[in-house]
């Protein structure tokens, strides 16, 4: 079709809403690196190796065999009883119960965050968040126009002792991810924890605990999530994304039960269910201690896939670069000498059919322009090794 066939789209009035969209600086990389000869650390993908195809294909073949009209029929907000049960027995344990009733089934964890923002964000009103934070959520929230308010962090990951009253004033949330966040792969450490989980039971506002990443720690030995210590008083999102596959888009918020009432009801708005089919695939496959087994061999590749990259930024970076060493799931956190640009950075390297995701658009308020992250996860060694070395030249050059 030649451009001159194209009809111009009619000038219709968008929203005050849509007009402030904005790309995804993820989405827009992911782009680029769907070129094949692209050596991507850009997208937060989990390693297509690790995904359980034989057990999903069983499974559904399974569910179409015997559950086909559930399956593939309408179905309620809530989502699937036997995977929301399955859920609050996982979570269940140490005196700490999790009913099934507490559960909602989102389509991923990212409608999580979106439903999230539909029943506790208010335009103009204080949200706190991690310096830095995950990008999706900052996308998600700012649909519904709050004011953030960004908590300091170190190397360990969100400083308790930051949350005064002066900084948490009118707040209507916190949000924060304890295991190996995106975009930094700090883990919260216990006694941090446990003073998070203080905090949360005499907020006047939920903490939200974002975890889609938990179980992915190399050595195999989880901290207490904050739900665990403070189960009243936290809001938990979860997903199988990255312990069995994206493509499903299952996850779920845990949430007391006066607000998991109006979750679903904004749900019902948004999508009524997600779908039967999935569901049911995902419990066929977890019901009877799959992950038990699997999990481990997910861990065994993302370990030895950060030790690759880590060996690889040790022999090649300049002086003046810095990183951290995560305890587990996806990322390594790179900051730069403070002159060197990512984002200028990214555009020498995508030209060199390298990608990575610049650290600016992570922080809610005054970006930080020498920070990006790397993600490992899906790229062999050999190509690791190159796609480093390309980039550690790049940077070497701009010294």
């Amino acid at each position: 079709m030649d451009q001159s066939d194209i009809k111009a789209a009619p000038a219709w009035q968008l929203s005050e809403r849509a007009i402030k969209l904005t790309s995804s600086a993820i989405r827009e990389i992911l782009k680029v690196t769907e070129r094949p000869e692209v050596i991507s650390f850009a997208g937060g993908l989990p390693a297509p190796a690790s995904f359980p195809v034989e057990e999903m294909r069983a499974a559904a073949d399974r569910i179409l065999r015997d559950e086909a009209i559930g399956a593939l029929q309408y179905s309620a907000t809530e989502g699937y009883m036997p995977l929301r049960e399955w859920i609050a027995a996982r979570h269940s344990g140490n005196g700490v119960t999790i009913r099934p009733s507490q559960v909602l089934i989102t389509t991923g964890s990212q409608q999580a965050l979106d439903l999230i923002g539909k029943v506790l964000v208010s335009p103009g009103k204080p949200i706190l968040v991690e310096t830095p934070t995950y990008l999706g959520a900052l996308q998600s929230f700012s649909l519904y126009e709050p004011s953030y308010v960004q908590v300091p962090t170190d190397e360990s990951g969100l400083i308790p002792e930051a949350l005064t009253p002066e900084l948490t004033a009118g707040a209507r949330l916190l949000y924060a991810i304890p295991n190996f966040q995106n975009p930094t792969g700090r883990r919260l450490p216990l006694e941090r924890r446990k003073a998070l989980a203080a905090f949360a039971q005499s907020a006047p506002f939920p903490v939200i605990e974002d975890d889609p990443y938990g179980a992915l720690d190399y050595a195999g030995q989880p901290l207490p999530t904050l739900l665990s210590m403070a189960p009243e008083h936290i809001v938990h999102l979860g997903s199988f994304s990255k312990v069995l596959a994206p493509g499903l888009r299952v996850g779920y918020i845990i949430a007391p039960e006066d607000l998991h009432f109006k979750l679903v009801q904004a749900k019902q708005a948004t999508d009524l269910h997600t779908p039967s089919f999935t569901q049911r695939i995902v419990y066929e496959v977890v019901k009877n201690g799959f992950l038990d087994t699997h999990i481990p061999k997910v861990r065994a590749l993302y370990r030895d896939q950060c030790d690759a990259m880590l060996d690889s930024l040790k022999r090649n970076m300049p002086e003046g670069v810095s990183w951290n060493r995560p305890e587990g799931g996806m990322f390594v956190w790179v900051t730069l000498p403070a002159n060197v640009d990512s984002m200028k950075l990214l555009e020498e390297a995508v030209a060199q059919n390298v990608a990575f995701v610049p650290g600016a658009p992570f922080f809610a308020e005054e970006p930080q322009h020498n920070k990006l992250r790397l993600s490992f996860v899906t790229v062999p060694p050999a190509k690791i090794e190159e796609g480093v070395s390309k980039l550690a030249a790049l940077i070497r050059a701009r010294l």
